[in-house]
């Protein structure tokens, strides 16, 4: 019965906990995604670049303090605008 017990505390834990580690590895990605586009996307706006430099600083600050939503909130909407100037929409 204790192991049962003592079982079924580490699957709540680790459930708990898994949310936590989902929002990190999303910012992560995020960040990432800009990373690359940023590096392949060859000649874009100097005005975006230096919009997306600032984002992605607010960005890891957020995930520094600890604010995994502001991260990817912030991340999200960059990648967003990225894609939207991919397909030849207006990135702003």
């Amino acid at each position: 019965m204790k192991r049962t017990a003592i079982s079924g505390l580490f699957i709540a834990a680790a459930l708990l906990a898994s949310p936590v580690f989902a929002a990190d590895d999303l910012c992560n990605a995020n960040l990432q995604k800009i990373s690359d586009n940023m590096a392949t996307a060859g000649a874009t706006s100097e005005g975006m670049d230096d919009a997306i430099a600032k984002h992605v600083e607010e960005a890891k600050k957020a995930q520094a303090a600890g604010n995994d939503k502001e991260c990817i909130a912030i991340t999200s909407k960059v990648v967003e605008r990225m894609e939207k100037a991919e397909k030849g929409g207006n990135g702003q």
